[in-house]
């Protein structure tokens, strides 16, 4: 059955079972390899996507219900060969070990502030609370979301 949505900007036509995981059909059939499986249960964050704008579990969504859905995942947060000011963040404060979990936490913040442009810290915290790491401690990752909300060089929250 074909399921229609927009991905990362352009519309995608793709054959799926209407019960196969979001996760799956974007990884497998549409090659977009940013979310990545670590639990497969919703309790890691790793294979976290926008859809509509809010951030979910893609390992939890059936395809179908993402039907005439916008879906955004890590690859379509840079812009025009820009990366996202949350990217940018990740970067300058070395939020990023492994890799596995930076994809859930990039987008996760990017709806934070979508939702909320100058969180405070706990904010911050709280809105990161589903996504898990187990390279690092979180101090990195938070000033990152912070220092994405202001200019370089002023502090953030």
């Amino acid at each position: 059955m074909p399921v229609n949505f927009t991905l990362n900007g352009r519309g995608v036509s793709v054959e799926a079972t209407p019960m196969a995981r979001l996760l799956d059909v974007l990884r497998e059939d549409l090659r977009c390899t940013g979310p990545k499986e670590g639990c497969g249960e919703g309790e890691c964050g790793a294979c976290t996507v926008l859809v509509d704008g809010r951030a979910v579990n893609s390992c939890l969504i059936p395809v179908i219900q993402v039907e005439g859905a916008t879906i955004l995942t890590v690859e379509g947060l840079a812009t025009d060969g820009r990366l996202h000011p949350v990217q940018e963040a990740f970067v300058r404060c070395g939020a990023a070990q492994c890799g596995i979990c930076t994809p859930g936490f990039l987008v996760t913040a990017r709806a934070l502030l979508d939702e909320n442009p100058h969180p405070s810290r706990e904010e911050a915290r709280e809105a990161l609370a589903g996504n898990l790491c187990r390279c690092t401690g979180y101090q990195k990752i938070i000033d990152a979301v912070c220092e994405a909300i202001v200019p370089v060089g002023t502090a953030g929250c």
